[in-house]
């Protein structure tokens, strides 16, 4: 891989109703996301794409899907890109989720089998080393918020924090190989022995 294109999924009836949702597949898209995957099919029609991977669920394939738009392209679904599973907070409140993870340590999975942060960071990262590993030139991940923002923050050597700033819907975060490098080495590093960042620490 030379340069991934990293997406978050456009907006989905689990966005409209703030519910955590990582149980496969989840609701797809609702008519905004559509539009802004279609929005984003039609800025990058003129950029080569040579193989696209996305989550097992279905607002990252259906994002895909329409990002694509009938282009003949390669795609692979990849578990390791999947949202982080949210436990017995999976169908409930977002927000009830939110408060959860701002209160407990990185290592403790969420209740009821979910993943803690340092888990779902060390599966993050197996995900970049799959897209580095990847033959092709030009990579598409459609992903999720989480994971996304732990890749960008990780390539600026940021570590996670408590509470992540949002991500763009059906926005194009451009990486080289030398960034996904970086990227994962810190999230591997970091999910080894975690501790959130204070969250006004920018470096």
């Amino acid at each position: 891989m030379r340069e991934l294109l990293l997406v978050r999924h456009g907006f989905a009836g689990s966005n409209r109703d703030d519910v955590a949702s990582s149980t496969i597949p989840g609701e797809g898209l609702t008519p905004e996301g559509v539009e802004q995957a279609a929005a984003l099919s039609l800025a990058l029609a003129d950029e080569a794409i040579d193989v696209a991977l996305t989550s097992r669920l279905a607002r990252t394939q259906e994002t895909l899907a329409l990002v694509l738009d009938g282009r003949e392209v390669p795609v692979v679904v990849e578990a390791e890109l999947d949202e982080i599973r949210f436990g017995s907070f999976d169908g409930g409140p977002l927000e009830a989720y939110r408060a959860w993870a701002a209160s407990h340590s990185p290592d403790e999975p969420a209740p009821g089998g979910g993943e803690s942060r340092a888990q779902a960071a060390a599966r993050f990262a197996r995900g970049l080393r799959l897209l580095l590993a990847r033959s092709e030139e030009r990579v598409l991940g459609v992903g999720h918020a989480l994971a996304i923002r732990y890749m960008i923050d990780a390539v600026d050597g940021r570590s996670p924090a408590a509470r992540m700033a949002p991500i763009e819907h059906a926005f194009p975060y451009r990486l080289d190989s030398r960034d996904a490098e970086r990227a994962a080495a810190l999230l591997e590093a970091w999910s080894a022995a975690p501790r959130f960042r204070d969250p006004d620490d920018h470096g």
